[in-house]
Parts: C-alpha cells; structure tokens; sequence
C-alpha cells in the first residue's frame, strides 16, 4: 500500500508522524518535502521508499508533479496526506487530480479559508466573533463601526497565531491597513476582539460521524503569550472532557464541523469560554494540533495518537481510548530577552521535586538560539490522575524554572 506524505521541512514535530508511518509494516512510504532526504537522518531515512523534493509544497501544480512522477516510478498512490494546515488546500487539489481518496478541495478551503468559514458559521447559526474580509480599508472600517476597538488582524488563510495581531486604535488600524494593503486578491481578516480563556476541541470524525474528543485550556492565551514575552505558556488537557462544563461546546463544535463538511479527520480547533460564560468558536484546522497537544493526549491515555492519526487517514478507522486515565499538561520554558541560552536555573529543583510526575523532557540546550515563539526554547509535560494536581505543577514550573539569554 503506497502512502505519500507530503511536509514542507522535516521539523521536530513532522518526524513524529513520519516515525509511525516509517513503522506501519503494509505501509510503502513516499514523502514530498522541500528539505533534501538525508535531513531526516539515521534509520528513519532508510525507511522511506520513495521520495520527490520540490522547491515550493505550496505550490499545487509542484505537488501535481511530484505525485505524478512517484506514481509512475511506484505504481498508484493509495493515500495523500501531511499534517501542515498551509498544505490541506494543495493536497486537496491533488487527491482531486489524480481521484485519490480523502478530503476535496471545498471542504479544505472552508477549513482554510476564515472568512469563508465563519460564512457558513453564520449560516448554520454557530456561535462566532463577528468578522470581514476586508479587501479594501473602508471594509475594515465598517466592521470598526460595528464592534468597535479592539479587533483582531490576520491573514485570510492565517493558522494559529501566526501574523495575527491585537489592534487597539485607530491609528494603529490605519498603519496596519497601509502596511498590509488588503485587495481582493489578497484580503484580510479583521475579526471582532473576544476576551476570555482560551482552549481547544479536538475531534475524531469517520463519515461524517463524530466518534471521539479531547479538550484542552490554554494559559494565557496564544496570542497574550505572543505579546508578552515574559509570560511562560502552558497547556492543560484536563481529565474530566466528559462532564457537563463542555456540553455546549461539545454540541457547538460538532454544529461547526458539520458545517463545514467533514467527513473524515482529525480536527483541532480553537474557542473561547467568555466572561459572561457562553462560548465563541474562534477557528478550526483539518489537521493534528499542534503545541504539545499530541504528546499530551498520549500520556492521558497511554496510548500512540500519531500512529492513531495515521490510521485515522489511511484506513478510516479509530479506536477510540478507554476513559482518560490523566490529566497532563505541558510548561514551555522561555527565556526573556534575545541571543543564546546561557543557563538553565531551577530546573534540578522542579525534577527533583516533581518525581513522577514528569513524563517528557525538552530542557534548553546552552548556546542554542531564541525560539521565534511562544513556545520558547524547551518544554516539560507533567500527568497526574487529578487536574488540579496538574494546575498546580505547571505553576511551579513557571515559576520556578527561568532560562537565561544572552549574547
């Protein structure tokens, strides 16, 4: 059974998956990357049978290529998938191409494309923040009169955080607008500002039925971790998912997927519990979270969920997991300021002090670089059979661990 998969650069988190196909023995694995093969290294590189770099993944007709050329030197392609958001549209596009099995093109765009998203939101009466595709500034100006300051600017196929900002004036707005000069060929997003706390919803779907999910809850929120460089941002994957606190947003996300037409996959999106304590759908993903979501969700019920996602695509197949043995979570260690990693403090104490706790290890490494993001230079995930047990240790955590920099 030939499966291809398809990744831009073969990161940290790529590996992963590609380490659960590497070990599917009816699988023949095939990757389309742009980084050369040999960047995979040791004994995963050698597990792969085919491979076809292209300069450009974003590129459908590269991709088109790509596919065409390892069909006809491996034979037909059982199954085209990758684990990038910015790649679910092309991929798409090439499933359709060549009449591969998985998601069309119109359901991709409808993940991919937020303002097309909250469009059929709206329709389907799901509860979301008011927003434009502003494709001139008076757009983006008319929506101002409506919700007032402030707003959320982002790319129309913006993912996570990224080129997301918080605009709180007009003069700001005005800056942003010039900068960006939004146009029909490239609009922008402005979305009603909503406050809250923040989490995800992460959905297993097999035709269209809704078979599995998990939770999470974000401290703070992606993007004032974003903002505030000193912050330390953490990840909580709560034990109780079941229990009455979620049902709106059990019910609420299923109506969001539903409009937007899945079928089959693993979705991650992101919601708001607001101040007055209903809830507003952000955004959601085709595609696996990402920020340690993955691992977390292993540790809370023992089990391997990238090899589970691979199923998932291949097959169309899931066993859900037994009930949640854990709550987990996961601290990312930050340093303030700019240059390397200089020293590490206070992290013997916590590992010490924590014991068991502790399942999953990244600690800083002197001399390397700052991390361009929140998520910072390392990471620690903790479990504990009660949530609150592991609240408690991800703020230890923070608070005791500090990474210093310099250069």
């Amino acid at each position: 059974m030939f499966v291809v998969y398809v990744c831009p650069f073969f990161s940290e988190n790529t590996r992963f998956f590609i380490n659960a196909l590497a070990h599917m023995p009816e699988i023949r694995l095939g990757i389309i990357s742009q980084d050369p093969l040999h960047y995979l290294g040791g004994s995963l590189q050698h597990r792969v049978e085919a491979f076809y770099q292209v300069s450009d993944c974003l590129n459908a007709g590269q991709l088109a290529g790509a596919a065409e050329a390892l069909t006809r030197a491996y034979g037909p392609i059982y199954r085209l998938l990758g684990p990038s958001e910015h790649t679910q549209v092309q991929i798409a596009q090439v499933r359709e191409h060549m009449n591969i099995e998985g998601m069309d093109s119109q359901t991709a765009n409808n993940f991919r494309n937020k303002d097309q998203m909250k469009a059929c939101w709206r329709k389907a009466g799901v509860a979301c923040a008011k927003s434009i595709a502003a494709t001139k500034p008076a757009d983006a100006w008319e929506l101002i009169e409506q919700v007032g300051f402030p707003v959320c600017v982002k790319p129309l196929d913006g993912a996570a955080t990224q080129s997301t900002f918080r605009v709180n004036d007009a003069e700001t707005l005005t800056e942003v607008l010039r900068a960006s000069a939004p146009s029909p060929e490239r609009p922008l997003q402005v979305e009603e500002w909503v406050t809250g706390s923040e989490h995800s919803f992460e959905t297993v779907t097999i035709n269209g039925e809704h078979k599995w999910h998990s939770l999470t809850h974000y401290v703070p929120g992606p993007l004032d971790a974003m903002r505030n460089p000193w912050v330390q941002y953490q990840v909580i994957l709560p034990r109780e998912i079941d229990s009455p606190e979620f049902d709106d947003i059990r019910k609420a996300g299923c109506e969001a997927l539903d409009a937007l037409g899945i079928q089959t996959g693993l979705t991650h999106m992101e919601w708001f519990r607001k101040d007055d304590g209903s809830i507003a759908i952000n955004e959601v993903a085709a595609r696996p979270p990402g920020v340690s979501i993955m691992p977390l969700i292993n540790r809370a019920h023992d089990i391997d969920f990238f090899t589970g996602w691979c199923k998932l695509m291949i097959y169309g197949s899931f066993e859900p997991p037994a009930e949640r043995k854990y709550a987990a979570g996961c601290a990312f260690l930050r340093g303030l300021g700019a240059g390397r990693v200089t020293g590490v403090h206070g992290l013997e104490e916590v590992l010490y002090n924590l014991g068991d706790l502790v399942t999953d290890l990244r600690a800083p490494r002197l001399g390397e670089p700052k991390g361009l993001s929140y998520e910072g230079e390392g990471w620690i995930i903790v479990r504990h059979p009660e949530t609150q047990k592991v609240r408690d240790a991800l703020s230890y955590v923070v608070e005791t661990v500090r990474v210093e920099l310099a250069y």
